[in-house]
């Protein structure tokens, strides 16, 4: 995430509140499921690394405030990741 960094806090946004999100939105209901049977969001959209990272991104986006600049980068291995937007 991208943006201003609050002179209160020290953070762009506080870590608690982002890892509480992710743990939410990404972890929870993808986490040790089979992606094409157990989620909704790849019932019908093939889980591919490039797609798993525009889902993620389109559910924190709704959640974190429009003022900040959002990249999801997601790792397959150390040599292959994808970044979303690109």
């Amino acid at each position: 995430m991208i943006g201003e960094v609050d002179p209160e806090s020290g953070y762009v946004m506080d870590i608690k509140v982002l890892k509480d999100m992710i743990a939410e939105e990404v972890e929870q209901p993808f986490d040790h499921r089979n992606l094409n049977l157990d989620t909704i969001e790849f019932r019908s959209l093939n889980p591919t690394a490039e797609n798993i990272a525009r889902v993620i991104y389109e559910k924190l986006r709704k959640r974190i405030d429009a003022k900040y600049d959002l990249h999801i980068k997601l790792f397959e291995t150390d040599r292959n990741w994808v970044e979303y937007p690109a």
